[in-house]
C-alpha cells in the first residue's frame, strides 16, 4: 500500500470515529430536549399565577415596594447573563453574550452603571479573558437546572434590589437568556425582572380575557409583597434557566447533526480519493508487470539467437 493511500485510510478512520461521537451527542441532546420542554411547560403556570398575584396586590394598594415601584432616576442596574457550561452548541452562548453586550450599552447610554452576574462557564470565561468585573457567578448546572439553583442565584440579586444604591444596591434587575421557541428556533432576549411593569401585565391579562383576582391583605400589602418578592424573582430565574437549558440542548443537537453530516460528506470525499489512489497503484503495478514481462521476453529472445 502506497504512502498516499495510507494517509487517506488513517483520515477516514479518524473522521469515522468523530462521526460516531457527534452522532451519539446528537441523540443524547435530542433525548434531553423533551425533558427540558416538559420542565418549561410545568413551570409556567406557577410563574403566571405568581405574577398575577403580585400585580393584584400592587394595583389594589398604595404600597411602595422595590417589586413594583419605579425609581424616578435610576442610576444602577444588575444584569444576569445565562450561558452554558459546555461548548459544542453552535452560537448558543455567543448569541446570549452579544445580547448582554447590547443591553449593557443601552443601559450605559441611559446613564446607568451595570453590575454583571453570570451563569455558565462560557460567560465566566468571556468576562474573565477581558478582565471585566463580575459581581457573582454560578456554574455546573446549566444543562439541568434545579429550583435550588434558582434560589442561590436569586439571593444576591434580591439583596441588591433591596439596598440603596449608595450602599451598593441597584434600581433595576435584568436577565439575559435564550428563549426556547421551537426545535429550530431559539432567541437570545433580555427581560427586566424588577421593577415589575404592572401596565404590561394588566394589558396581557386584558388581551387574554382574564380578570385579575382581588385579595384581602393580612397583615398588610407591604408584608405580602415582601413575602412574594423572593418567590417572584426565583420563579422568573428558574423559568429562564429551564428555557435556556432547552435552548442549549436544541442548539447542541443542531450543531452535532451538522457535524455528523459534514463528517459523512468528508468520508465520502476521502473514500473517492482513496479509491483513486488505489486505482493508480494498481495501474502502476500492472504497468510494471507488463514492462517486466516484455523485458524478460526480449532478453530470452536475444539469448536464443
Amino acid at each position: 500500500m502506497g504512502a498516499q493511500l495510507r494517509v487517506y485510510k488513517r483520515r477516514i478512520q479518524a473522521v469515522t470515529a468523530t462521526k460516531k461521537i457527534t452522532k451519539a451527542m446528537e441523540m443524547i441532546a435530542a433525548s434531553r430536549i423533551v425533558k427540558a420542554q416538559r420542565k418549561v411547560a410545568a413551570s409556567k403556570p406557577y410563574a403566571t399565577e405568581l405574577t398575577r398575584a403580585v400585580t393584584a396586590v400592587a394595583t389594589g394598594s398604595n404600597a411602595k415596594h422595590p417589586l413594583t415601584t419605579e425609581v424616578e432616576a435610576p442610576t444602577r442596574a444588575a444584569v444576569l447573563l445565562v450561558t452554558s457550561d459546555r461548548g459544542l452548541a453552535g452560537g448558543y452562548s455567543s448569541n446570549a453574550i452579544k445580547a448582554a453586550e447590547r443591553l449593557r450599552e443601552r443601559l450605559a447610554s441611559e446613564g446607568k452603571e451595570v453590575d454583571t452576574y453570570i451563569v455558565g462557564r462560557k460567560g465566566v470565561a468571556y468576562y474573565g479573558f477581558r478582565e471585566r468585573k463580575v459581581e457573582d457567578s454560578w456554574t455546573g448546572f446549566t444543562d439541568n437546572p434545579a429550583y435550588a439553583d434558582a434560589k442561590r442565584i436569586a439571593a444576591p440579586l434580591i439583596a441588591a434590589i433591596q439596598k440603596d444604591t449608595a450602599e451598593g444596591g441597584v434600581d433595576e434587575l435584568h436577565i439575559v437568556f435564550t428563549e426556547f421557541v421551537s426545535m429550530m428556533t431559539q432567541n437570545a432576549i433580555d427581560n427586566r425582572m424588577l421593577p415589575l411593569s404592572l401596565d404590561e401585565v394588566a394589558e396581557e391579562s386584558t388581551r387574554k380575557g382574564e380578570i385579575l383576582p382581588l385579595f384581602d391583605f393580612e397583615p398588610s400589602a407591604e408584608d405580602v409583597l415582601d413575602a412574594l418578592l423572593p418567590r417572584y424573582v426565583e420563579s422568573r430565574i428558574y423559568n429562564a434557566l429551564l428555557q435556556a437549558a432547552a435552548s442549549e440542548h436544541a442548539a447542541r443537537r443542531r450543531a452535532m447533526k451538522s457535524a455528523t453530516d459534514n463528517a459523512g460528506d468528508l468520508i465520502k470525499s476521502l473514500s473517492r480519493l482513496a479509491n483513486a489512489a488505489r486505482q493508480a497503484e494498481i495501474t502502476q503495478e500492472i504497468s510494471e508487470i507488463v514492462g517486466g514481462a516484455s523485458a524478460l521476453a526480449d532478453a530470452t529472445a536475444g539469448s536464443d539467437k
